[in-house]
């Protein structure tokens, strides 16, 4: 019995023995050859629409607007049903995207154009928002010092260019795009920023906001030939996001690509509105509600949005042909629900996909957004997540999937175990919290949310996991819900003093 023993210990000592050989020759020989193993940081594409809403994608329930590229992001990976942005306005929303925090603790909290009040839509001579502080951490920053390089091309409307929140000095090596989220509002501008220079392109100089005179036949085609140039910027954009990611190839990269479709105004070259020829009953828009008229808005309008997806299918087609996209985390989501003005007809497309509210509303379909996320060999393929999600877990998200950390504590929480399917390991927000326009708040907890339309209001609270649509308010059947939400609603910001004057 000890010969035995004894021969089974030698034959395991043999075979251990000869196993780490193998392995260590193995490894040499994967040194050599160029082929080792290793854990490569991905790179990261963030992709923002603009005021594109929850309902407006053919994954999400559109059956009007062509998506073609984003339905097939969304079978490729996870999409979320159940993600909210920061904010319902754009500049918050983009601040608490980049900072990790949501709209109680961030420093921007609505949309400010450089702390002046009054009517400043149409002041050419005024460019740029109300400036992160110079001591904010953003993603661009963590990765930064992870190793990355670091792109934001789009629209910015976080500080104007020498202030502190101007891109380039907020963790981006490069900016190219709209610095005022205003001035976005002209999709053929006379300029675009580059790195901290104005880039002038070929187009003449308008306003942004025009009407047609009463007397004029809107359905006369020449009356809104002058809202067009030869530098249409999206095709700007797309191709600087292209030359981008072609030039940082061979190193780890994050590209924020903030689209600034379909945000208004109605603008779509001829090539893409020719696609919706004829789809749609139409009604001049004649410029009554803001932005710019449109003979054939419904057409435009779905023009933008499948052009916006063309381009996205653009980007994803050059990680292929540069062989990086298996190392690439794609991430798409919107910054809040869809407008209500300028000639968008949200109705007709069912933008908000059943929700209630739109844009500048604390209402499911102001805050809550598609979100959809593909990472080859991370993320299972054609899944769906009802996991609550929001803006500010992002940050934390993309940070640890660096395998970076950040310097300062957040509000987020990385959804990285829902993204590897563990839903059982992920961690959850006690709350969401979100403020807006001064007096304005929205507190979810669980599937109930209590919402404060303003401070003297009423509070009212819906039960989400049978009432997304928020048509019952059950605040008088449920007080308790009342007061857990009014708690935090009192609790759960904090008075920033870059943001004091906005409580005061």
């Amino acid at each position: 019995m000890r010969d035995k023993e004894r021969r089974r210990t030698y034959l395991a000592e043999v075979i251990c023995c000869s196993l780490a050989v193998f392995l260590i020759l193995g490894k040499s020989a994967g040194a050599i050859e160029g082929v080792e193993e290793k854990t490569e940081k991905p790179n990261i594409l963030l992709i923002l629409a603009d005021d594109l809403g929850w309902g407006e994608l053919g994954s999400y329930g559109q059956t009007q607007i062509r998506t073609p590229r984003l339905d097939a992001l969304a079978r490729e990976g996870m999409r979320f049903t159940q993600a909210y942005s920061g904010s319902p306005v754009c500049a918050s929303a983009r601040c608490t995207l980049l900072t990790g925090y949501h709209t109680g603790n961030a420093a921007i909290r609505g949309n400010d154009e450089m702390g002046s009040r009054g009517d400043v839509w149409n002041d050419p001579a005024l460019e740029g928002q109300r400036p992160l502080p110079e001591e904010t951490e953003t993603l661009g920053d963590v990765l930064q010092a992870n190793g990355y390089v670091t792109a934001c091309i789009g629209k910015w409307g976080l500080g104007w260019t020498g202030s502190t929140g101007d891109p380039n000095t907020q963790g981006f090596d490069h900016f190219y795009g709209y610095n005022c989220q205003r001035v976005a509002h002209n999709y053929y501008p006379t300029f675009l920023w580059r790195d901290g220079q104005k880039e002038l392109l070929s187009n003449e100089a308008f306003q942004a906001h025009q009407r047609l005179p009463e007397e004029s036949d809107a359905n006369d085609p020449e009356l809104y030939g002058a809202y067009s140039g030869e530098d249409y910027a999206p095709d700007l954009l797309l191709e600087d996001a292209l030359d981008f990611m072609t030039d940082n190839a061979d190193q780890p990269f994050l590209l924020y690509f903030a689209s600034i479709v379909p945000h208004l105004a109605l603008q779509v070259p001829d090539d893409s509105l020719d696609e919706y020829e004829d789809s749609f009953e139409e009604t001049p828009y004649t410029g009554n509600a803001g932005y710019l008229p449109h003979r054939t808005p419904r057409a435009a309008y779905a023009a933008m949005i499948t052009r916006m997806d063309r381009d996205i299918g653009r980007m994803l087609d050059h990680l292929e042909t540069l062989g990086i996209a298996d190392n690439t985390l794609v991430l798409f989501t919107s910054d809040n629900g869809p407008s209500w003005v300028g000639g968008v007809d949200r109705e007709f497309f069912q933008s908000s996909g059943g929700l209630r509210g739109r844009k500048a509303q604390l209402y499911e379909g102001g805050i809550r957004v598609p979100l959809m996320v593909r990472w080859p060999g991370h993320v299972a393929p054609d899944s769906t997540t009802d996991q609550v999600a929001a803006f500010w877990g992002l940050l934390p998200t993309l940070v640890e999937a660096a395998g970076g950390s950040p310097s300062k504590e957040s509000d987020g929480i990385s959804l990285m175990p829902t993204l590897r399917g563990d839903g059982q390991a992920q961690e959850q927000h006690p709350y969401l919290y979100w403020e807006y326009a001064k007096n304005r708040q929205a507190v979810r907890i669980g599937d109930w949310k209590v919402y404060r339309p303003r401070l003297s209001a009423p509070v009212e609270v819906y039960d989400l996991g049978n009432d997304p649509e928020e048509t019952t308010d059950l605040a008088a059947v449920h007080p308790e819900i009342v007061v857990d939400g009014v708690t935090i609603m009192m609790t759960g910001r904090t008075r920033s003093e870059h943001f004091a004057m906005r409580w005061d």
